[in-house]
């Protein structure tokens, strides 16, 4: 079973916007603008952008709802399949990526890859990394390795490499591309970008004359799809939790001390024997 990873709950007076976004109600920006639209109360009063709560003993309510205190942080990495979908529920009754993670809390998938599209996804329910890792100015790469059914030629590649215009006439950001292996026709490549609009690289491929076959996402930031079968998933560990935050030696300690912590809890709580009963996590370094 992996270890199930978070910080300590807040016991004293935080700002509301990080109350909210540790509550998985968005980034604390999105939580600063539910603020300043007059959605959230605080023990009956309309709070004001700015104020403190303490979550253990305050009554925060939005939209009317009261607002559970912070669960604690949860980072898994999926192997997310063809067909299946990347998000938390689907009108049309269609597989999602969090029904293939059966652990409790609400947690969003973070990089979302399109139902033909296939590999690595962060599912998460920090809100504030979520926001650092889908802000354009932050600029985290994205890997993928990408099948197209024909041998590219030079020119093809260079064109890919320096941006295409797309049909709505955006202009893609220059990428990493190279060729990885030949597969019969066609032809592996590993494509390295900093942005991804919907369908991106499906198009950019139909635009060079390269359709697209196969897409597996291998890379977010530093975090690696590894050795992850599609459908398995794993908890992130202490150092790559830091690492996608960009934080300190001190702040992984205090995340392997709190994951102690909450892995207690859950052995007394029971979570052992039901968890047998869900997908097996898979541990880094370990054979599928």
């Amino acid at each position: 079973m992996g270890i199930f990873l978070g910080y300590n709950i807040a016991s004293m007076e935080e700002r509301l916007q990080k109350i909210l976004a540790h509550a998985g109600l968005g980034s604390r920006r999105a939580c600063e603008e539910l603020i300043s639209a007059g959605r959230v109360r605080v023990n009956g009063q309309i709070a004001a952008l700015g104020s403190k709560a303490d979550p253990t003993k305050d009554k925060i309510e939005f939209d009317g709802r009261t607002i559970a205190a912070a669960e604690p942080l949860v980072y898994i990495a999926l192997h997310k399949p063809r067909g299946v979908l990347s998000t938390v529920s689907s009108p049309e009754a269609r597989q999602t990526v969090r029904d293939l993670v059966l652990v409790p809390g609400h947690l969003y998938p973070v990089g979302r890859l399109d139902v033909d599209s296939e590999g690595l996804v962060l599912l998460t329910n920090d809100g504030d990394l979520t926001n650092r890792l889908t802000h354009p100015r932050y600029g985290h790469e994205k890997e993928y390795r990408v099948l197209v059914a024909q041998h590219p030629d030079d020119e093809q590649l260079q064109t890919w490499r320096r941006g295409v215009v797309l049909e709505d006439g955006y202009q893609t950001a220059p990428a990493q591309v190279r060729p990885e292996s030949l597969s019969g026709k066609g032809a592996w490549l590993r494509v390295t970008m900093r942005e991804g609009r919907k369908r991106q690289i499906r198009e950019i491929g139909s635009r060079l004359g390269l359709p697209v076959v196969k897409i597996i996402r291998v890379r977010i930031s530093n975090l690696t799809l590894g050795s992850l079968k599609p459908r398995q998933w794993r908890y992130l560990t202490p150092q790559e939790i830091a690492a996608l935050k960009g934080k300190t030696d001190r702040t992984t300690k205090a995340i392997q001390n709190t994951s102690r912590i909450i892995r207690s809890v859950d052995k007394r709580s029971g979570t052992s024997k039901s968890a047998k009963r869900r997908p097996r996590p898979i541990k880094k370094g370990r054979k599928p």
